[in-house]
């Protein structure tokens, strides 16, 4: 019988030359570890890691300590270009794998890719601006942002937070079960109050992203997952001050809207334990660049606040390419809102590619 990282391996080899979404791939090492690690709790779970790096990360430290296998390390946005919804794998630029045309999305593009594949259930990723989500929304698959210190990051402005793309959000509590220390699984309670904002009170979104996300969140409340309640969030436009906090300096003015913007999500968050908005303002753009379109507009907020934040495949828009349903709940709730997501995917089940 062929074992689950042979089986890896294999898809691997036979779809990665044409989506791009890895730049190694550790095909000795593997089924080395493989054989080591059929004692331990992961048993050999296959895995990739963002970028060469990945392998040195705090997550991939802990699967592998579990027994799970990396089998590679997958793409990031290469040099030359200001814009990181992309990704250059080792045959090519990363490509979305519903449509060879459009982007993954970024910038843990290959980890996405290779997931809404099948080439793994499960890939490492660090979010700083929507790094995690915006892919997972536009691939079709599960992601997730932890809360801001909950786990080991190198990020010294503290935007960047690890995360997890997987093919459901089941699948993604193995990686913080056994990435986590003391973790604890926490269903949800149904129906989930929750409040739907289109647009944070500030940015552009396309009408059929709107449409598309909208649908979702009325088939979540037909099915009695979530309470839909009227608790309208309207935040400041973040943009330049997460650009002045990735820049490394501050002004008066940029701690004045992030503390005004902690202060309207605390409040939201001591009335209604679930947030929801699109992930993405926009479809996925084309290769040549976003244009004028921040794909951020709607995750780097959280970057800032520090809220954990899931992506869920929400549908499809007219152009056949997934779109994202963000969920966002209180700080140091990953646990609760791993437990909403499995409710979520019940109604919204991740896409299959043929």
């Amino acid at each position: 019988m062929t074992s689950e990282v042979a089986a890896a391996l294999a898809r691997i080899g036979e779809l990665d030359p044409a989506l791009c979404a890895f730049t190694e791939v550790w095909h000795e090492n593997a089924l080395a570890r493989e054989r080591a690690a059929r004692d331990l709790p992961l048993a050999g779970l296959p895995f990739a890691v963002k970028g060469r790096t990945g392998l040195r990360s705090y997550a991939a430290r802990r699967l592998s300590d579990a027994g799970a296998v990396p089998v590679g390390a997958t793409s990031v946005p290469g040099p030359g270009t200001p814009w990181q919804t992309w990704g250059q794998g080792a045959h090519g630029r990363t490509v979305n794998p519903w449509r060879h045309d459009r982007t993954p999305g970024g910038s843990s593009a290959g980890s996405a890719v290779a997931v809404a594949a099948g080439m793994v259930e499960l890939a490492t990723g660090n979010d700083g601006a929507g790094s995690v989500r915006v892919p997972a929304a536009w691939c079709g698959v599960f992601g997730l942002k932890t809360t801001t210190g909950l786990l080991p990051s190198p990020d010294r402005t503290g935007l960047a937070s690890p995360g997890v793309l997987a093919s459901s959000a089941a699948r993604a509590e193995t990686y913080l079960r056994h990435v986590l220390d003391g973790y604890a699984p926490r269903p949800a309670r149904l129906p989930v109050p929750a409040a739907y904002s289109p647009d944070l009170g500030f940015a552009s979104v396309d009408p059929v992203v709107a449409e598309v996300t909208r649908g979702a969140v009325e088939r979540l409340a037909d099915a009695g997952v979530i309470r839909l309640v009227r608790d309208p969030v309207t935040l400041l436009d973040p943009a330049d001050t997460w650009l002045a906090v990735r820049g490394g300096s501050t002004n008066p003015a940029a701690r004045a809207l992030r503390a005004a913007n902690d202060r309207a999500l605390d409040a939201f968050f001591a009335r209604t334990p679930l947030l929801l908005t699109p992930v993405t303002p926009n479809t996925p753009h084309g290769h040549e660049g976003p244009g004028d379109v921040y794909s951020t507009a709607l995750t780097w907020a959280f970057n800032l606040s520090g809220h954990p934040a899931a992506s869920v495949p929400a549908g499809f828009t007219p152009d056949g390419c997934p779109t994202g349903l963000q969920l966002v709940t209180d700080r140091g709730t990953d646990a609760e809102l791993l437990g909403t997501a499995m409710a979520v995917e019940r109604v919204l089940p991740p896409p299959r590619l043929s």
